[in-house]
């Protein structure tokens, strides 16, 4: 209120004490002093009005504009509006501007009202707009402009409006399935310049990974655009469909498909109100989910640990919004509490554990090795069917389900050959298109074992029409992990799916091995190929390592009983 004189400061504080009928946007009184004052001045005045009518705040902007100030929390769940409506002063009887519109979607307020104000300081029309509580309108925007209304007289049932608009909402959202134990509902948007193709296959998958975390999709949003928004990565105004999305379908979480800095998380937060997660915050959650065994959690908690160290400096308003759910298992409820110099400490001692975990894998290495018995590593994308192959060629029980990342420790199972010879196979963790960094090394102790097998079977799902992109995505990660040149078995997996011409020509045109592994009879090729190139280990082992030669019964003094 700088610059005002203080009469006029008098009349403005004694605002607050002035209420609005719970019926009527303003009433005509009210709107007749908003008018004479805002005339006074020359600044535009607003009122935020709560649903019983009293003023919560008054606000005074310029001549064409007004600023809001951050509100308190909004009332109840984040998909029910504000429960405040602005009405404000127009000098020039403008109608309402891009920004108020913005303004009435980004806070969610029940209304937005501007009092057109004449020459001469009289109050004349009155515009309301709201937003539309369901997508399938004929509005492009999501919200719809009232015809002007006289400021004398208001007919406009203001608490009926409200009411038809939260009904509306509440129905749309109970209109979206959700499944028992109470899952998340989150809208994935993607930020890309690829082609809405490329884009489609990537919101699919994750699409897929939010299934796998228990999280359902109730919508998605794409936008194509050559230059990424440096505040929010997506632009303003695709940011305020997305805001419109999650309040007519209910949802308070949106799931990136572009890793996400700080800043970026904070901004999307603060202005939308909602939980914000990246895709690599998302398989990072899976994975704390997946992680039974010791050395699983700590490679887990380790990436977790890594990702978040950063983000523990920037204003905790957006990493508070992840109490519980999707983002904050494993050690994400811990890590709001401590500082940074107890984070890097935790990551130290846990390096120190993953340390030792990685000698006794070497250990247990050292001692295949020993015993000249060859190893056989199975990698391929997730969910391409690696452990239903392990159950089908050893006869075992290995955890199986059709979800991303199902397998996250490693499974070692023995495995006989028709010419009675046997070998260890182990079944991996799957890979994804760009793995986190953080991810891939805390599990390096675990990936290590990819090093010493003596044959890789490179599984890929057939089936999935992105099988080519997944198979590069698959040599990319092992090439970073220097495993380019390692032999390699490709093996086309559930051909059941597909048709046999389609995967007889993609078979040789990957000079690969078509396979079902829920067909016991279709392994047969496959078992003959590594049949065939772990005899040439075994060759090898013995060129190495020649057998001592048999004792002969002719020299004098050989004791027959000494082997």
């Amino acid at each position: 209120m700088n610059g005002l004189k203080p009469s006029i400061r008098q009349r403005l504080e004694n605002l607050h004490r002035r209420r609005a009928p719970s019926y009527q946007v303003i009433s005509p009184e009210l709107s007749r002093d908003l008018a004479h004052l805002s005339f006074e001045c020359g600044r535009q005045i607003g009122l935020l009005i709560s649903r019983d009518g009293s003023v919560e705040m008054v606000l005074v902007g310029g001549p064409r504009s007004l600023y809001i100030p951050d509100l308190p929390k909004s009332r109840g769940a984040r998909f029910r509006l504000r429960g405040l409506r602005l009405v404000h002063t127009h000098l020039q009887s403008e109608p309402l501007s891009q920004d108020d519109l913005m303004d009435l979607v980004f806070l969610r307020l029940d209304c937005m009202a501007a009092v057109y104000v004449d020459q001469n300081g009289g109050a004349t029309q009155l515009e309301v707009a709201h937003i539309l509580p369901g997508s399938q309108q004929d509005s492009a925007h999501g919200w719809e402009i009232l015809p002007p209304i006289p400021c004398y007289d208001p007919d406009l049932d203001f608490q009926s409006l409200v009411k038809s608009l939260e009904d509306e909402l509440e129905r749309n959202r109970l209109a979206i399935p959700a499944q028992a134990g109470g899952q998340d509902r989150a809208i994935l948007v993607s930020v890309t310049d690829a082609d809405r193709e490329a884009a489609n296959r990537s919101m699919d998958e994750l699409e897929e990974l939010a299934r796998t975390g228990g999280i359902i999709a109730a919508d998605r949003i794409i936008q194509r655009q050559r230059e990424k928004h440096q505040k929010y990565l997506i632009g303003k105004g695709k940011l305020s469909e997305i805001v419109l999305r999650a309040l007519q379908r209910g949802v308070d979480l949106l799931i990136f498909d572009q890793e996400l800095n700080p800043s970026q998380v904070k901004a999307i937060t603060d202005t939308t109100e909602l939980r914000v997660v990246d895709r690599t915050q998302l398989i990072l959650d899976i994975f704390a989910q997946r992680a039974q065994t010791r050395e699983g959690k700590i490679q887990v908690e380790m990436a977790q640990l890594k990702y978040l160290l950063p983000r523990l400096g920037v204003k905790d308003d957006a990493l508070s919004r992840l109490t519980g759910g999707i983002g904050t298992r494993g050690p994400g409820e811990t890590t709001l509490e401590i500082n940074r110099r107890r984070t890097k400490d935790r990551i130290a001692s846990l390096d120190d554990d993953l340390r030792e975990l990685r000698k006794r894998r070497n250990l247990r290495r050292s001692k295949r090795a020993r015993k000249q018995m060859p190893t056989v590593s199975i990698v391929g994308y997730t969910n391409a069917g690696k452990s239903t192959l392990l159950n089908a060629l050893t006869h075992s029980s290995v955890f199986v389900e059709n979800k991303l990342f199902a397998t996250l420790d490693p499974t070692s199972r023995r495995l006989r050959f028709p010419k009675d010879f046997e070998i260890i196979i182990t079944d991996t963790v799957g890979f994804i298109r760009d793995l986190p960094k953080d991810l891939m090394e805390a599990f390096s102790a675990t990936l290590e074992e990819l090093n010493d097998a003596d044959l890789l079977l490179h599984v890929i799902d057939i089936s999935n029409p992105q099988f080519e992109e997944q198979m590069e995505a698959v040599d990319r990660t092992l090439a970073k992990l220097e495993l380019s040149d390692k032999p390699t078995i490709v093996v086309f997996n559930k051909i059941d799916l597909v048709p046999l011409e389609f995967v007889e020509r993609q078979a040789r045109r990957f000079h690969g091995i078509a396979v079902s592994a829920l067909d016991a009879g279709s392994l047969d090729p496959l078992i003959l190929a590594m049949q065939d190139h772990v005899t040439d280990f075994f060759e090898r082992a013995v060129a190495k390592y020649p057998a001592p030669p048999e004792p002969s019964e002719d020299l004098p003094g050989q004791d027959p009983g000494i082997a």
